[in-house]
């Protein structure tokens, strides 16, 4: 596969057939993962192939829960998680929390999560990575860029193998829940859960702004770029 066609058609997937993920397979995509770039070289990603049903319905149920509370939140008119959400946001999706569980559907993704051909959890070694906003007084989310490179090389990987999948951070507000059942140290982070399989469908286009809607010239509020 060309470079660009890959690009261009590495749609998230969430729904595959019943082919399975071999462990051969799952290494090679690994492989190819493994040169991504990170901070130093340090490649603080480590993960965690889930094969126990149990652990796997566990994972499943903490992606679920939080999937309720996303869901309420997109029912309260907001932006999930935003992280400029206020209380008077928060209070207000909690009142839609009831009505986003009575919305789950059996055949969804976050209610058949448990039964993905492949499921990886990917941590980030928080004792190795260069978090240059760490003092700043706002959100920080510059160490995941020695994380989120390596997942993304994973979906490139799995593509040029014809194997689909998305990249999720979820069931991550739910840490704790993950934390106790995978046995993960403090010094390590949720960084997402990946599904893998052999899609049912792919996206035949992938729907994109165009470059001269997000790039300005010297300034934010500059010239729209384009050539």
């Amino acid at each position: 596969m060309e470079l660009r066609d890959a690009l261009r058609t590495t749609g998230s997937i969430r729904r595959f057939t019943d082919q399975p993920v071999s462990d051969a397979l799952l290494e090679a995509i690994l492989d190819d993962a493994r040169f991504a770039p990170s901070g130093g070289n340090r490649q603080a990603w480590r993960v965690i192939v889930v094969k126990d049903p149990t652990i796997r319905r566990a994972v499943a149920d903490a992606y679920l829960d939080a999937w309720h509370d996303y869901v309420a939140q997109l029912m309260a008119g907001l932006i999930p998680y935003s992280p400029l959400a206020s209380e008077a946001d928060r209070a207000a999706a909690g009142e839609r929390r009831g009505a986003a569980e009575a919305a789950s559907r059996p055949e969804g993704f976050p209610e058949s999560l448990a039964e993905v051909p492949a499921m990886l959890v990917v941590l980030a070694d928080l004792r190795v990575l260069a978090a240059t906003d760490r003092d700043l007084d706002r959100y920080q989310f510059v160490g995941g860029a020695s994380i989120y490179p390596f997942v993304w090389s994973v979906l490139l990987a799995a593509h040029e193998c014809g194997v689909g999948g998305v990249m999720t951070t979820v069931a991550i507000a739910k840490e704790a829940a993950l934390r106790d059942v995978l046995t993960i140290p403090e010094h390590f982070a949720v960084a997402s859960v990946v599904a893998l399989g052999f899609p049912a469908s792919r996206h035949t286009k992938l729907t994109r702004r165009p470059v001269e809607a997000f790039t300005t010239i010297d300034r934010l509020d500059g010239t729209a770029f384009f050539s």
